[in-house]
């Protein structure tokens, strides 16, 4: 099995208006397609998290093709989430999405993000149906393969990304008190609990915050 990222850049000519709106529109910093509830019949319903002001968003889509309805959970923070009732094959770019989907051999992971007029996701699945998948994209989307990878699961878990040596230097630091506030350990104490010199603690416990931080803000990076 592969996992691929991949980001693809639409032609701002040719992109569906709610496209548009869920990738490049003013006022949203980043759009993400948290969950879609794919069925037999032509309506679906797709949860976006929307980050900037959703308000037009909502009042302009309903109007567009393949749009039924759009609802808003209430104000509050940064995020507002979108219910939308879309009707995926009126539209190319979200039947192109849905198909990749439903094809067998792969899967599409969660979230699909919007940013900058592109839209970035992960791919899991066995070699043949990436790449057919892939040489399927509408025309009107620049498919770029950004990284390339073996699947060895626990993806969305961040300590994932750790290796052993700097897993065990945050369980030190953890059990010491070194992330208590006021602190009530210092890289010395890592240091002798790990039988090495301060520096080396410093180093590992600087390694394994990076990644955690990383993580923490998604692999697409964070939303302007």
């Amino acid at each position: 099995m592969k996992r691929l990222r991949v980001t693809a850049a639409v032609d701002g000519e040719r992109a569906p208006a709610f496209y548009t709106m869920l990738a490049d529109a003013p006022g949203i910093a980043e759009t993400q397609l948290l969950e879609w509830n794919a069925t037999p019949d032509p309506v679906e319903t797709v949860l976006f998290a929307v980050r900037g002001d959703a308000e037009p968003f909502a009042a302009a889509a309903p109007e567009l093709d393949g749009i039924e309805s759009v609802r808003l959970s209430p104000a509050g923070g940064p995020w507002t989430y979108a219910l939308v009732e879309v009707r995926p094959r009126a539209t190319a770019m979200f039947a192109a999405v849905r198909e990749a989907r439903t094809r067998s051999g792969l899967v599409v992971r969660k979230p699909i993000v919007y940013r900058d007029g592109d839209m970035r996701f992960r791919v899991v699945g066995d070699g043949d149906a990436l790449g057919a998948a892939l040489a399927e994209a509408p025309d009107a989307m620049d498919v770029t393969v950004e990284a390339v990878g073996a699947f060895r699961g626990v993806l969305d878990h961040p300590a994932s990304r750790l290796s052993d040596r700097q897993r065990e230097a945050l369980a030190v630091a953890q059990d010491l008190g070194y992330y208590e506030r006021p602190r009530e350990a210092t890289h010395a104490d890592v240091a002798a609990a790990l039988d090495c010199a301060p520096s080396t603690a410093s180093r590992h416990l600087q390694a394994a915050e990076a990644k955690l931080v990383d993580a923490a803000m998604d692999e697409f990076g964070p939303a302007v």
